[in-house]
């Protein structure tokens, strides 16, 4: 395709991504797990015997604050989790990632060749990687479309998004906002909403 520049996608097993996708890719697809983390009771007790201090290297340590540990019995509130692997990465034989697996598909990232550096921005928090994979393959051709038509030579995704705007882009390639694509809260206190056009009948 006549593609204003190269287009590349990354994959990533778990969220450890050590393929770096998250810094070098358009599309970057990283494994994830969706309920709750496997835990095993006994091999935390067992981790803890051998030297392991749980509550300063593993609940201290966690960026959500989710996990406690009483001494007896570790607990994990999994709706507070970000998937960082720390904790499964220091007890790989206790804690093991949710049965309920897929991938959270980013885009926009680039290394610093025009424009700066970039990394990827969260577009679909978890999608079931399913044979024949039609969702990411509409979801590729959507911004290829869009980014095709309107970008200028040379330019990477990442930095077209920037030039027309994450709202923009998502409503030219069909995506509905979700919260997972913010990455901290807006320092501009001046809010601008578009006119939404309501049916008749329909207003509440």
């Amino acid at each position: 395709p006549a593609f204003p520049y190269k287009y590349k996608f990354k994959f990533a097993g778990c969220p450890n991504d050590c393929v770096a996708s998250v810094a070098r890719s358009d599309t970057s697809i990283i494994g994830t797990w969706k309920d709750a983390i496997q835990v095993d009771q006994a091999q935390v007790k067992a981790y803890g015997k051998n030297g392991v201090d749980i509550s300063r290297e593993i609940c201290n340590m966690c960026p959500s604050r989710c996990i406690s540990w009483d001494g007896q019995q570790m607990a994990i509130d999994d709706a507070e989790c970000v998937k960082c692997m720390h904790c499964i990465n220091v007890m790989p034989k206790a804690l093991r990632p949710g049965k309920e697996r897929g991938a959270t598909i980013m885009v926009g990232s680039k290394a610093p060749i025009v424009g700066g550096a970039l990394l990827s921005s969260v577009f679909v928090p978890f999608l079931g990687m399913k044979p024949p994979h039609d969702d990411l393959k509409e979801l590729a051709e959507a911004i290829w479309d869009f980014w095709g038509e309107h970008g200028k030579g040379r330019e990477r995704v990442g930095e077209f998004i920037q030039r027309v705007g994450l709202g923009t882009f998502l409503e030219q390639i069909g995506l509905d906002p979700v919260p997972e694509m913010i990455a901290h809260p807006r320092s501009n206190p001046y809010i601008f909403f578009d006119d939404e056009v309501v049916e008749k009948g329909q207003a509440g």
